[in-house]
């Protein structure tokens, strides 16, 4: 067995180096040319398909960005920063002015592709050697491959796949220069069944169980699947496979909301899929990708911050008065979700500054947290794990399915009390709602439970209501990003623009 450093899966750049799959560059079809390897002279030993997989997972530390920006977008938070003009793509999205050329939205459509790259280059050549353990591996690069393409198809909706009947069938290309010329967009009812034909693979050559801490489980290929059919509306689909995980998996609520977000809660009972995230070296603000650390934690900091328990950082993200009131007073998620700052400074005579949008709250979940070892730059180095998929996730999915696909309201309503009884310590503040107003109880529980964790745009948006809720949303136009610029000039004409862009 490999060794695992921190109890994480670890993450070496060299390994990367190695296999000529790192880059910085802007263009994600870009390499560096002095680091590639004949691909017919790798893939011959299991230590060759080992290290592929490592540079596959790699990429999941660059989805900080979609998951800061999931919150910035929606009403929970706003933007913040220091100023109008600090990192002005963010501060485009949360005011929904945003244009083809965002050089944030850029990062996302660049460094998603660049993880489809890395598990297409290892399945392209899946089949080179035998060895035990190799199917395992392709299932979990096929999961990696699906959750990079699920994030591609929520912000952007249809993208280019390389050799799409082959995918379809567990192969992988690798993008060439000159394909985006060649390779149309995909309709999103299209990228969904190469998601859904990844995960079911997935699903069914993996265990619960895994090697190494932070590996890709049966339980989180099942979790994604359902969300996936979640996502279009395929309720019965979304009920079937979750409610599998739900009597067949091994996880479970933990008793205290408050354990989950600090670092002895990381890869616990109630983690069914986190990105791992360590304190190693390799971030500068002009590679955000190359970090080992979660950049988006010390971009979410109390901006110069001085006193107990946190560490300082850039104030953005920062949750509004609305969603703060939104919590009832003894819902015990409120002040675990959310730092009264103005409070906090009065409890423990801590001092900060104020910074852009202030509105005197943090997102508590993924504050820096002080004795975090952090190498260099501390504010992108640290090594809070995101909890991708958490139990309560997949409780309040599965509640979703049975109410609005009109199957189980009795599951649906279970389902829903479980999380609320956690949230509350007691079960006189459980639901009975049905119909319509189950399902407002299930979404606003989606809201509360998972406040600061980047969903809560896209549950807006897949169930209608974003126009409503987040000011300056254009409906028609603002479901979907636009492709970046750059990308629809490489195209030359082959690729449309999301409508209204």
């Amino acid at each position: 067995m490999k060794t695992i450093k921190n109890n994480k899966f670890t993450l070496v750049a060299l390994v990367l180096l190695t296999l000529g799959l790192y880059s910085c560059t802007d263009k994600f079809l870009d390499e560096e040319e002095n680091y590639l390897i004949d691909s017919e002279g790798y893939f011959n030993s299991e230590d060759d398909y080992y290290m592929a997989l490592v540079g596959a997972y790699d990429l999941l530390q660059a989805t900080y960005v979609n998951n800061l920006l999931g919150e910035i977008a929606s009403d929970n938070t706003l933007c913040g920063g220091e100023s109008a003009t600090d990192v002005v793509g963010f501060q485009q999205i949360d005011d929904m002015t945003h244009t083809p050329v965002n050089a944030n939205l850029r990062d996302i459509w660049n460094w998603m592709f660049a993880g489809v790259k890395r598990t297409n280059y290892f399945l392209e050549f899946q089949n080179n050697i035998e060895f035990d353990g190799r199917v395992q591996m392709v299932a979990e690069v096929r999961f990696l491959r699906a959750y990079f393409h699920f994030e591609l198809v929520k912000w952007f909706g249809g993208i280019p796949v390389k050799d799409y009947a082959n995918a379809l069938e567990g192969g992988g290309k690798r993008f060439s220069p000159g394909d985006e010329t060649s390779i149309p967009r995909y309709s999103v009812e299209e990228v969904y069944a190469l998601i859904e034909s990844d995960l079911i693979f997935a699903a069914n050559n993996l265990d619960y169980t895994t090697p190494q801490v932070g590996r890709v489980t049966k339980g989180a290929a099942q979790a994604l699947l359902g969300k996936a059919y979640l996502y279009q509306d395929k309720f019965s689909d979304a009920a079937t496979v979750l409610g599998n995980l739900i009597d067949n998996g091994p996880y479970q609520l933990v008793d205290d909301y408050s354990e989950i977000f600090e670092n002895d809660g990381e890869n616990g009972v109630e983690s069914v899929f986190e990105v791992q995230y360590s304190d190693g070296e390799g971030a500068g603000f002009d590679c955000l990708q190359c970090s080992e650390g979660n950049v988006a934690v010390g971009f979410m900091g109390i901006r110069n911050h001085t006193g107990p328990t946190y560490d300082s950082g850039y104030s953005f993200n920062v949750p509004t008065q609305e969603a703060y009131d939104n919590f009832d007073n003894d819902d015990t998620r409120k002040d675990v979700s959310i730092l009264d700052i103005v409070a906090w400074a009065e409890e423990t005579e801590a001092t900060y500054v104020e910074g852009y949008e202030h509105t005197g709250f943090y997102n508590r979940k993924y504050l820096p947290r002080k004795g975090d070892q952090n190498i260099g730059d501390q504010n992108l180095t640290n090594p809070n794990n995101y909890r991708a998929i958490r139990y309560a996730d997949v409780l309040l999915m599965a509640a979703e399915a049975n109410n609005r696909g009109n199957l189980d309201e009795t599951k649906a309503l279970a389902y829903l009390n479980q999380v609320r009884e956690r949230a509350f310590g007691d079960s006189s503040h459980n639901s009975s709602a049905t119909g319509a107003a189950l399902t407002d109880a299930i979404l606003d529980e989606r809201r509360h439970e998972l406040l600061g964790e980047g969903h809560r745009f896209f549950d807006l948006v897949r169930t209608g209501r974003a126009a409503q809720a987040i000011e300056g949303f254009v409906a028609g136009k603002h479901e979907l990003f636009p492709i970046p610029f750059q990308e629809i000039q490489f195209s030359a004409g082959n690729w449309d623009q999301n409508p209204n862009y």
